[in-house]
C-alpha cells in the first residue's frame, strides 16, 4: 500500500515583492509520520515556507493540500514580547479558542514531556532563555498536531534539554518538520531533507540521515563547479575560433556565425552554482586598548529551588581573558550577562571606560525599526567610511537590497550576522556573548569561532555548543551550578 501523504505542495509560487519570487513553482510531498529537516541558507525562505504550511501566507500560484484537514502547530524561535506579562496558565490557554476542561493537567503533561518543572503562576517573561525554549515546544505539543513545525528548537537548550527533545521526537508518531543549524541534533532523528535553493527558488527532496544528505549536496555542488569549468574551457575555445573566422570572408564567416550560436547554447547550459552554500568571509574584531581590569565580579545571583540566592565569587578579567559561564537552564546565566551590560549589580561591574560588544540571544539590543544600514551606521566609528561599512557587511552576506530592509524583517540568521557585523564596527574592549551560535548557519560557525579566538580583548561567553567552545581558548570558568 502506498504511504499516506499528509502534506503536498503543487507548483507553489510565492513572492513578497512583484517578480521577486521566494518560491518558484515548488512541488514536494511529506508522508505521514515522517521526520524531515528543512534546509537552506539564512534568508532563503524557510520561515516563509512554514508560514505557507500554517496558512498564514497564501501562494500567488499553485496549491497546498493537507490530508483530512490535518492540524498544524509550531514551536516558534522566540516568545513574543507581548506575551511576557502572561502567566504560564494564561499563555497555554491561548492555544485554544474555547475553555478546555482539565487544561492544568494537560499543561502538566506537556511540561513533563519537555522536562520543565516550574510554577504555573510564574510570568512568561521571568523565565530564562532555556526555559522559554522548552515552553515554546510545550505550547506546540499541547495542541497535539498532525504536523509539528519546529523552528530552531535547540536554541538555548542545555544538553539535558536537547537529549530529552531527541528522545521525544523519536517516539512522536506524527509528522515533524524541523529547521535547525544543530547538525548533531538533526542527525539523531532526521529521515530526509527538504532543501530550499535560494538561487533557483526551487525545492529538492533527499532521503537519508542529515550527514548523508549534506555530503550528497556537497558532492553535487562539486560536480556543478567541475561542469562549469569544462564548459568555460569549451566556450573560450569557440570564442577564439569565432574571432578568427569572423575576419575571414565567405564560408568562414558563415562558420563563425554557427560557432557563435553554439557558444551561446553552451553558456545557457552553465549551471548556476547555488548561492546558499556561500560562507561568510573571515573577519577580525578589533580591540579597544584598555589597561588594567576590564570586569570585576565579586558575587552573582543564581536561582536555587525557584528562589534567588547570592553566591560569592572572585573573578577579575583583563584583556585576553576568556570566561565561559555555564550551568543548567534557569539558573541565571543570561540574567548575569544582562546585569553586567545594564550595570544593574553592585557586585559585578565593568570598567566604565570599556566599550562593550553585546550579543543578545534574543537580539534585544537591536532596533527592529531601523534599516540594516541605519543599524550599522549607529555603531560606526570615525575612520570607517560608508564604503568600508558596506564592504564589511557584504562579508557577512548583508548586501544589495538587504541594506535597506528593516532589521525586524530579516530572518533570525540574518539578524545574527548583523549582530556580528556591528561587533566589528564597535571596536570593543569586552565581548559579552549570550549563545552567539543561535540561528547561525552551521557553515558560518567555524569562521566565527576563529574570529573570536583571534580577538585580543576580554570575552564572557555562554554557549550550549561544545564543538564551538572548544575552538576558543578559554582560561576562566564560572559554573553557576557548582557555586
Amino acid at each position: 500500500m502506498a504511504e499516506e501523504v499528509v502534506l503536498r505542495f503543487s507548483d507553489v509560487t510565492f513572492e513578497y515583492i512583484e517578480r521577486q519570487p521566494v518560491l518558484d513553482e515548488v512541488s514536494f510531498s511529506v508522508r505521514k509520520g515522517s521526520k524531515i529537516t528543512l534546509m537552506g541558507q539564512n534568508g532563503a525562505g524557510k520561515s516563509t515556507l512554514f508560514n505557507l504550511i500554517k496558512g498564514e501566507l497564501q501562494p500567488k500560484k499553485g496549491n497546498i493540500f493537507y490530508q483530512n484537514s490535518a492540524t498544524i502547530a509550531t514551536a516558534q524561535q522566540m516568545i513574543s514580547r507581548a506575551d511576557y506579562d502572561l502567566t504560564l496558565t494564561e499563555y497555554f490557554a491561548k492555544a485554544f479558542n474555547t475553555v478546555i476542561p482539565g487544561l492544568k493537567s494537560q499543561i502538566a503533561k506537556v511540561l513533563d514531556a519537555v522536562n520543565l518543572n516550574i510554577d504555573m503562576e510564574r510570568k512568561v517573561g521571568d523565565l530564562s532563555g532555556g526555559q522559554q525554549a522548552r515552553l515554546l515546544l510545550a505550547f506546540a505539543l499541547i495542541q497535539n498536531p498532525d504536523i509539528l513545525l519546529l523552528d530552531e528548537p535547540t536554541n538555548n537548550l542545555d544538553q539535558d534539554g536537547i537529549d530529552h527533545l531527541i528522545q521525544f521526537l523519536i517516539m512522536y508518531d506524527k509528522t515533524v518538520i524541523v529547521i535547525s543549524h544543530d547538525a548533531d541534533f538533526l542527525n539523531c532523528f532526521t529521515e530526509g531533507v527538504i532543501y530550499l535553493d535560494s538561487h533557483t527558488k526551487k525545492i529538492e527532496n533527499y532521503v537519508g540521515d542529515y550527514y548523508s544528505v549534506v555530503e550528497e549536496i556537497a558532492q553535487r555542488i562539486d560536480r556543478e563547479i567541475k561542469k562549469n569549468a569544462q564548459l568555460e574551457k569549451a566556450i573560450q575555445d569557440r570564442k577564439d575560433k569565432v574571432n578568427f573566422f569572423s575576419n575571414k570572408g565567405g564560408k568562414m564567416r558563415q562558420l563563425a556565425k554557427k560557432l557563435k550560436e553554439e557558444t551561446q547554447e553552451l553558456e545557457e547550459n552553465k549551471v548556476d552554482v547555488r548561492k546558499e552554500d556561500k560562507v561568510i568571509r573571515d573577519f577580525e574584531i578589533p580591540r579597544q586598548e584598555i589597561i588594567g581590569e576590564v570586569v570585576n565580579i565579586k558575587a552573582v545571583k543564581i536561582i536555587e529551588n525557584h528562589e534567588p540566592v547570592i553566591k560569592v565569587v572572585d573573578k577579575i578579567l583583563r584583556h585576553k581573558d576568556r570566561m565561559l559561564v555555564s550551568g543548567p537552564n534557569g539558573i541565571g546565566k543570561s540574567t548575569l550577562l544582562r546585569s553586567l551590560v545594564e550595570n544593574k549589580s553592585e557586585n559585578a561591574k565593568i570598567n566604565p571606560d570599556v566599550v562593550v560588544g553585546y550579543y543578545s540571544q534574543n537580539f534585544s539590543n537591536l532596533d527592529f525599526e531601523q534599516t540594516v544600514m541605519e543599524s550599522l551606521e549607529s555603531v560606526r566609528l570615525e575612520g570607517y567610511t560608508v564604503q568600508d561599512m558596506r564592504s564589511m557587511a557584504a562579508g557577512f552576506l548583508l548586501h544589495g537590497d538587504l541594506m535597506n530592509r528593516k532589521v525586524g524583517a530579516l530572518s533570525e540568521g540574518q539578524k545574527g550576522l548583523l549582530a556580528f557585523a556591528r561587533l566589528v564596527l564597535l571596536k570593543p574592549g569586552l565581548l559579552i556573548l549570550d549563545e552567539p551560535t543561535n540561528h547561525i548557519n552551521f557553515r558560518h560557525i567555524p569562521v566565527i569561532a576563529k574570529a573570536l579566538n583571534h580577538y585580543t580583548g576580554a570575552i564572557i561567553l555562554i554557549s550550549h555548543m561544545p564543538d564551538f567552545v572548544k575552538e576558543i581558548e578559554v582560561n576562566e570558568y564560572l559554573d553557576l551550578g557548582k557555586l
